[in-house]
């Protein structure tokens, strides 16, 4: 890929970086007899009493019990904000993750690789780490062992959460065209982090390939690697790369780990190379979501509902493990516009639905794997979703209900190198509803601006952000919006629920006035408005 198609053509905040065909399943195993687990642990598929992960649990599911529903959200106000200080004038802005919340803190990363510890009920900073990195995002951090686990573009790192003293680091990349961004995944005293084929300089440019490390939580050492592309990038390292995780991984009860993994570049292809021609075949495991031994990283079964990807359509959001009808099953997403559900033992496809807007083009890519390129279309053409389209943030899931943010934004190509976009804020999306047991929509709702802010389930109420930094909440039942508060800035992070308290950040200041800011919304706090101020209210 031509060093031109940069991390700036790609995601906001990671909402970039996989149509639908059935996958061949490899290397098979059954997962034994299943046991439900307690609440925070790897298998709980039920509501999580804390926000203790990235994506609320081990599990991934965004669910949390609390306080908070329909009848008393009305009651939320501004309780306190803290300022980001990343700088802002980046193509991602300055934050773009999901806090974590352990023992009465807040931890969190900003776009510059900084760590934050806030007190979760007055605001107060209780330390930072600052690495002043530009990452790409999403990235984030995890808490375990008395340890903070996060990652700089480089390395991974753990920190002390007491103090915020760094305890190691491990640089994990091979050249300067790799990088990570991702918040690592925690479990058994194992941390997981991978690297992606590219950094806030250049992305896809050639001889980038996608690392999972597992990495003794208490030191750094490797305990193993699985490589999600091969080292040779399909004869072509000068062209070609691909693969890497941009979420952290889900945990069944056995501690396995199941991830989702990015897509093959160059994309579409290059002039001399046109439709992924430099790099044949189906490019495993690129677009893939892969199940792991946790003792020896060993695939055990994976699919692949892409492949040969062409249009940068990543299945790039965390694996979510829950149960259909008593089966164990994991939900797979990505910009590719569509949610599969897979038996967990197996990998058998249980059902696929397509979300948001598509256009016709969701099998070119089995036409560029075949070669027969006069049947692709002509330049120039328009694609939905677009490569900052379909779901670009995590899904959420309750007993019966599959919840994804759907951005409809098309990508215009006129070269076979970089699309031209519309400008951000006239894509728009929706927030829908998909029944677990069969894959069947319940229920859409628009929304006049991109939903980049996943799905966050706390009882009845599903909530997302969208770009133009207004948070809102939706009766998970019918769709019908019961409440929304406006951030200081633009947004394109997730929502976190802990307890009676919601936490958002406006992390992309768009126009004079609007700041970086963390903000946290509680119940019976008096301030109704966006904050202004950093501090306790």
């Amino acid at each position: 890929m031509p060093s031109n198609q940069t991390r700036g053509t790609r995601p906001v905040a990671r909402l970039l970086s996989v149509v639908a065909v059935s996958a061949v399943i490899v290397g098979t195993t059954g997962a034994g007899v299943f046991t439900p687990a307690t609440a925070d642990t790897p298998g709980d598929y039920g509501v999580a009493p804390t926000w203790s992960a990235p994506n609320g649990n081990k599990a991934n599911t965004r669910r949390v019990r609390g306080p908070i529903d329909s009848r008393s959200v009305s009651r939320l106000g501004v309780a306190w904000s803290v300022p980001i200080k990343a700088p802002s004038d980046r193509w991602a802005g300055s934050y773009a993750t999901t806090p974590v919340v352990a023992d009465g803190v807040v931890y969190t990363q900003d776009l510059g690789s900084n760590v934050y510890a806030i007190e979760l009920r007055t605001g107060r900073l209780l330390w930072t780490k600052m690495y002043n990195a530009p990452s790409s995002g999403p990235n984030g951090v995890n808490v375990g062992d008395g340890r903070v686990y996060g990652a700089t573009v480089t390395s991974a790192f753990a920190l002390d959460a007491r103090t915020g003293a760094e305890l190691w680091s491990k640089p994990l990349v091979r050249n300067k065209n790799e990088g990570i961004d991702m918040a690592p995944g925690f479990n058994d005293h194992t941390v997981y982090v991978s690297t992606v084929p590219g950094n806030p300089d250049t992305f896809f440019s050639g001889d980038g390939v996608g690392v999972l490390w597992a990495l003794d939580a208490a030191t750094g050492r490797p305990k193993w690697k699985w490589n999600t592309v091969p080292t040779d990038l399909w004869g072509k390292p000068e062209i070609n790369s691909g693969g890497g995780l941009w979420h952290p991984p889900g945990f069944d009860e056995k501690g396995d780990l199941y991830v989702s993994v990015g897509n093959p570049g160059p994309f579409l292809g290059t002039e001399e190379y046109p439709w992924g021609s430099s790099r044949p075949g189906p490019n495993l495991y690129t677009n893939s979501i892969v199940k792991l031994d946790a003792a020896t990283g060993r695939p055990l079964w994976y699919q692949q509902p892409l492949p040969h990807d062409i249009y940068d359509w990543d299945l790039q959001n965390s694996p979510v493990l829950t149960r259909a009808g008593g089966r164990p099953t994991v939900l797979a997403s990505g910009k590719l516009g569509y949610v599969y559900a897979y038996d967990q033992r197996t990998g058998e496809l249980l059902w696929k639905t397509p979300v948001g807007k598509h256009n016709g083009h969701d099998d070119d890519n089995l036409l560029a794997l075949r070669g027969e390129y006069a049947k692709l279309p002509q330049m120039p053409f328009t694609v939905y979703p677009g490569v900052l389209g379909g779901i670009p943030a995590p899904i959420a899931v309750d007993d019966t209900t599959v919840y994804a943010a759907v951005n409809n934004y098309a990508a215009n190509w006129t070269n076979q190198v970089v699309p031209e976009f519309p400008p951000f804020d006239e894509a728009t999306g929706e927030l829908v509803a998909i029944d677990l047991a069969t894959g069947a929509i319940k229920w859409t709702h628009p929304f006049g601006q991109s939903p980049y802010g996943a799905a966050t389930v706390a009882n009845d109420l599903v909530f997302t952000t969208t770009f133009d930094g207004t948070v809102h909440a939706l009766n998970t039942g019918t769709g019908q919006e019961v409440w929304q508060a406006k951030l200081p800035a633009t947004s394109n992070s997730p929502v976190a629920v802990h307890g009676d308290t919601l936490l958002a950040a406006g992390g992309w200041p768009q126009l004079p006035g609007e700041k970086a800011e963390i903000v946290a919304y509680r119940l019976g706090a008096t301030a109704s408005t966006s904050p202004s101020t950093s501090g306790a209210r």
